[in-house]
């Protein structure tokens, strides 16, 4: 796997002339970045991640990951998240890819695959990478060097990723992507409507509704799937876009009440809670090390 890794570095290196680029690839982003100092926040799309160089630590809900080179992350509905760039050498450069997750490929490839029965699982993990997986990458990305290919050979590549996806530990929770009725389409509903009216309150019977579950079921199915309650995914989102607000130059008090906060104080402990200092103090220092064009990348 070593040389396949390195070819990778190189194929991403040399196509990646800033922080992150898409690419000619359908759904394929490539990521080049260095040791971010404090935590960048974002909200992860369904997708798998992979690092060829440096380490990523994360932070979703309650529950903290760390991914390398010898594993892949994988998403499969959207999350609120924190995470920082590690590198070990001072030299060192983070690089890494992603495929964003369409149901439709998915399910494409799951009327010819044999895989396990869903189960109640988080919806986001952490796996080891397997060298099936490093090469099916590895002839998708050797494909920037060769358009002319794209269009026939790019979505053979996919489809075997997706198929090693499909395999691996978490192959049971790609599966339900592409199934309308499963578990976790049925947060995911739940999910759309909380990203929809993040700013305003939040009525669990009315998610419970769109989910088409129980109150109880759909409490306990979206904790299982996020690491977080209803209530806390809205909180982050809310938090994450009066930070981007603050960092945007709006005032703190309009930001809190910008996102659904009616009181200033409790919007000045979560933020802190959340992102380590007051939104005051956090904003200058994420300006002054330069932090607020980052994004959280794979």
């Amino acid at each position: 796997m070593h040389d396949t890794l390195t070819e990778l570095r190189g194929i991403v290196s040399r196509h990646t002339p800033g922080r992150y680029q898409s690419t000619v690839l359908p759904r394929v982003a490539l990521y080049k970045d260095r040791a971010a100092p404090q935590p960048v926040s974002g909200v992860y799309q369904p997708m798998m991640a992979l690092i060829l160089s440096g380490a990523k630590e994360i932070a979703i809900g309650d529950r903290r990951l760390r991914y390398d080179p010898a594993s892949y992350f994988i998403a499969t509905v959207e999350l609120p998240a924190s995470g920082c760039v590690k590198l070990d050498q001072p030299n060192e450069q983070y690089l890494a890819v992603s495929l964003d997750l369409d149901s439709d490929q998915l399910a494409s490839v799951l009327s010819e695959a044999d895989v396990s029965s869903p189960t109640a699982e988080p919806a986001f993990a952490v796996n080891p990478v397997t060298s099936e997986l490093l090469d099916a990458w590895l002839r998708l990305l050797r494909l920037l060097d060769a358009p002319k290919d794209i269009a026939v050979l790019a979505p053979l590549c996919e489809r075997e990723i997706l198929y090693r996806l499909l395999q691996g530990p978490q192959g049971a929770i790609v599966r339900q992507i592409a199934r309308a009725d499963s578990r976790l389409s049925q947060v995911r509903r739940a999910i759309a409507l909380i990203r929809d009216q993040f700013d305003r309150p939040l009525r669990v019977e009315a998610l419970a509704d769109v989910a088409g579950m129980s109150p109880a079921s759909l409490h306990r199915h979206f904790r299982t799937a996020t690491a977080m309650s209803p209530l806390q995914y809205q909180k982050s989102l809310r938090l994450q876009e009066a930070r981007r607000l603050i960092l945007a130059g709006r005032d703190v008090a309009a930001a809190g009440f910008a996102v659904g906060y009616e009181s200033a104080s409790q919007f000045s402990r979560e933020y802190a809670r959340l992102f380590g200092s007051p939104p005051s103090r956090d904003a200058k220092s994420t300006k002054l090390t330069g932090e607020s064009n980052r994004a959280l990348a794979a």
